[in-house]
């Protein structure tokens, strides 16, 4: 592979949601000044959800994220990713009481977001991909099965194929502008790692969004899960999980799709064992044949620990790209595909 860009201006939106965008976005900031995250706003867990629940607001958990990773300042990062770990705010992350604060302040989601974003010194700007509040269905139409909610369906160990399953947003979202220009506009779209399910699901499935994605002149990017899900995922190879996106966005938009060739070492695999999670299979005869080319890269970084106070329901897995080997990949496969336009 070529040597990717130094800093440049190229325009870059991420989709996703929670740690996978934390992940992209923390590798991508230091190379470009105009990046994007369009998040994910379906999240009713841990934290997030109890704030949902009880105060009526939309959730704050991906976005607070995605505003971390994105941060100029590095005490108020600390401050934003705080978790208390006793009394009435025991499992809950300042960052999030304080979008909720904001959210109540303001009345309206959006500003809070673009306050917070100038508390954080924010590179780059945050995009809620829709600012209605919204809950995940899934549903399986052929046996009248029909599961309700990100944190249901993020615990439910399906009995059924989830490739046979449909997901919705209920009730139907009007869709950000805002994260349909960035999309427009931008020169790579990358979808970021993450829950197909859960996580990248809900915002392909929101038809703007697809539509945006189907006429974009950006070249579109999958960054591929490292493991696969136990319950959810268990045996899916690469070209399974970048099927699963396209068949979200109900059209085959990837041009690439960048995956792990990095056989994880004994320690790493003990660890992901206690997951209960596999390095997905690399299929490459299936690759070849695919609408979008395949590019394999080392990508395997190191475990996360646990947050402390991290005490609220909710699962979220430890296992990381390497921040570096991200970047990397990425800004080098457009690289390599400008350089193939030019010829």
């Amino acid at each position: 592979m070529h040597e990717p860009f130094a800093k440049t201006d190229i325009k870059i939106a991420v989709i996703g949601g929670g740690t996978g965008s934390f992940t992209l976005l923390s590798a991508l900031k230091e190379h470009t000044k105009q990046l994007a995250a369009i998040v994910n706003m379906v999240d009713d867990g841990g934290s997030t959800g109890v704030l949902r629940d009880e105060l009526g607001t939309l959730p704050p958990g991906d976005v607070r994220q995605c505003l971390v990773a994105l941060s100029n300042s590095p005490k108020v990062r600390d401050l934003f990713n705080y978790r208390f770990d006793e009394g009435t705010f025991g499992g809950h992350s300042f960052g999030n009481i304080l979008l909720t604060a904001l959210e109540k302040v303001t009345g309206n989601f959006s500003e809070a977001v673009e306050t917070a974003s100038e508390i954080l010194r924010v590179k780059g700007t945050v995009i809620p991909s829709t600012l209605d509040s919204v809950r995940l269905r899934m549903q399986w139409e052929d046996i009248s099965l029909e599961l309700n909610g990100e944190r249901i369906i993020d615990a439910e160990h399906f009995k059924q194929d989830p490739r046979k399953a449909t997901l919705s947003l209920v009730p139907a979202p009007a869709v950000n502008p805002t994260a349909v220009a960035a999309i427009e506009q931008a020169d790579i779209v990358v979808i970021a790692p993450g829950d197909l399910y859960t996580s990248l699901g809900p915002l392909l499935v929101i038809p703007e969004i697809s539509a945006a994605l189907a006429k974009t002149d950006a070249v579109c990017i999958y960054m591929a899960n490292l493991v696969t899900k136990v319950g959810q995922t268990e045996g899916f190879t690469v070209s399974d999980h970048a099927s699963e996106i396209q068949r979200f966005a109900g059209h085959d938009f990837l041009d690439f799709v960048i995956y792990n060739n990095q056989v994880p070492t004994e320690a790493q695999s003990q660890r992901y064992a206690k997951e209960q999670a596999v390095v997905v299979p690399i299929d490459d005869e299936v690759l070849k044949i695919k609408n979008y080319a395949a590019v394999g890269a080392p990508l395997l970084g190191k475990i996360a620990e646990r947050e402390q106070g991290d005490k609220l329901p909710v699962t979220r897995s430890l296992i990381r790209h390497d921040l570096g080997e991200v970047a990397k990949a990425i800004l080098a496969t457009y690289q390599h595909h400008q350089e193939g336009i030019g010829r």
